[in-house]
């Protein structure tokens, strides 16, 4: 989908954001040549929603009929995120809802697929799964019609969007934290399997290389003029004494929708996140600079993004230049600065992830003696085979033994008859004498008359 064509609100924007997010590159000028802004092409952003394609879907199909079209444009924020515009779904046309239910129909045969494959796999018994009850748990279509795209399904499948996207950056930042306790595990257990004089000369090379990464740059609070000012000058080109927000607003709305969404934002962070990390350098974690990324973002969402729609405005973009935070800004506070995680957190960290790895162990242990059982029984499968052929084959030499003192002709494998050659050709020549009679070679005419 292609957000500049459409022309939408940015209620609307707000659920699109995740379906046709935008990923923005800053834009290189050069000085002597400022041309117009060169087209950016639009890439699709996976949400992470395990119902991401379904959403793409539902919204591409809404798309086509003029009438939902119309009604998404004049919509406000509030009635798109409370469900409200679900309504307009009965005045859609009749191909519009055929292609829904088809959608809906898919939707719900993965889920089915899902499920089955979820009770497989902890060996529950799924004969006669009630799929309407299992269908529950899932927030973005309504389980009891599981064959028509209603109202209701349209409601719901905005609404668990919209509450899932507020969830997904509070997820984020858990799982860097677990990733962060995970790599200082990692780090103690390494240092334990060291003797004393390794372990001293590791540790000390490993706390250089942190204050290796401390001594950067001092770093400019994202969304403060000095912030942009440094992107309007290094990477736009432009002249720093004739930085003008509004300007700025509109050069960096790569695909010109009027607003600045979350791609947008983090595009602007890539001057102020190279001076802290660099992926040559052994000190940098890449993981820990996409951490900064979204604080830096979050944090101008925070003080810019009024009607927390997760975009930002032209108008909250310039009423953000007129606060007192916009010119005299607290100093940011990069990562490194302050930690992630207690001593008691960590510790509760390395009890669980030493639950799980006993908990793999065993599952492992209990699939190795499946292994050996299942060679075992495959070992007793071959020789029972071996069995079984030797078998055969005796009693075929004792067939053919009893057969040689009854003067009967030796027998084959299946039972049939073999006779020898030279007895066969005999017994031929008695039976059809005359054919032998006429196979052999024909006497020279004698006393034939010459023609001259």
């Amino acid at each position: 989908m292609d957000i500049k064509r459409m022309n939408l609100k940015p209620g609307w924007l707000l659920l699109l954001s995740i379906c046709a997010g935008v990923w923005s590159v800053p834009i290189d000028r050069n000085a002597d040549n400022q041309e117009a802004k060169a087209e950016v092409p639009e890439e699709n952003v996976d949400t992470g929603l395990y119902y991401d394609r379904y959403l793409r879907e539902v919204i591409e199909v809404l798309e086509t009929d003029p009438h939902f079209r119309e009604k998404l444009q004049t919509a406000n924020t509030e009635d798109i995120k409370n469900g409200r515009l679900s309504k307009e779904l009965d005045l859609v046309g009749h191909h519009v809802r055929t292609r829904l239910d088809e959608l809906k129909r898919q939707e719900v045969s993965r889920l089915r697929m899902l499920l089955k494959a979820k009770l497989d796999s902890t060996n529950t018994q799924s004969l006669q799964m009630d799929h309407a009850s299992l269908l529950k748990q899932f927030e973005h279509l309504d389980p009891h019609n599981q064959n028509t795209f209603e109202a209701k399904d349209l409601e719901l499948l905005i609404t668990t969007a919209t509450k899932d996207l507020e969830n997904y950056d509070t997820e984020r930042h858990e799982e860097f934290k677990r990733y962060e306790m995970l790599k200082e595990h990692e780090r103690r257990e390494y240092l334990k399997g060291l003797d004393q004089e390794k372990r001293e000369r590791e540790e000390k090379r490993m706390q250089e290389l942190k204050d290796k990464h401390r001594q950067h740059p001092k770093v400019n609070a994202p969304g403060s003029v000095n912030q942009l000012r440094e992107v309007w000058e290094e990477t736009d080109g432009l002249d720093p004494q004739e930085f003008n927000p509004k300007t700025f607003f509109k050069l960096h709305d790569t695909n010109e929708d009027g607003v600045l969404d979350e791609q947008e934002l983090e595009a602007l962070f890539t001057k102020e996140l190279e001076k802290v990390y660099d992926a040559k350098n052994e000190e940098d974690d890449m993981t820990e600079m996409e951490e900064e990324r979204l604080r830096m973002r979050e944090h101008v969402m925070k003080n810019v993004d009024v009607n927390k729609d997760r975009l930002v405005t032209l108008e909250e973009f310039l009423k953000s230049t007129e606060k007192k935070e916009f010119s005299n800004p607290k100093e940011w506070e990069t990562l490194e600065t302050s930690p992630l995680y207690t001593e008691e957190e960590l510790q509760r960290f390395e009890v669980d992830l030493l639950d799980r790895e006993e908990e793999l162990k065993r599952k492992a242990e209990n699939l190795h003696q499946q292994q050996e059982l299942l060679k075992e029984r495959g070992k007793a499968l071959e020789a029972q085979r071996k069995e079984y052929q030797q078998a055969v084959l005796e009693m075929s030499q004792r067939q053919k033994e009893q057969q040689a003192a009854d003067g009967q002709p030796p027998a084959g494998p299946n039972g049939e008859l073999h006779f020898q050659p030279e007895a066969q050709k005999e017994e031929d020549k008695a039976e059809h004498p005359a054919e032998v009679h006429n196979n052999l070679p024909a006497e020279p005419p004698q006393n034939l008359p010459i023609h001259t």
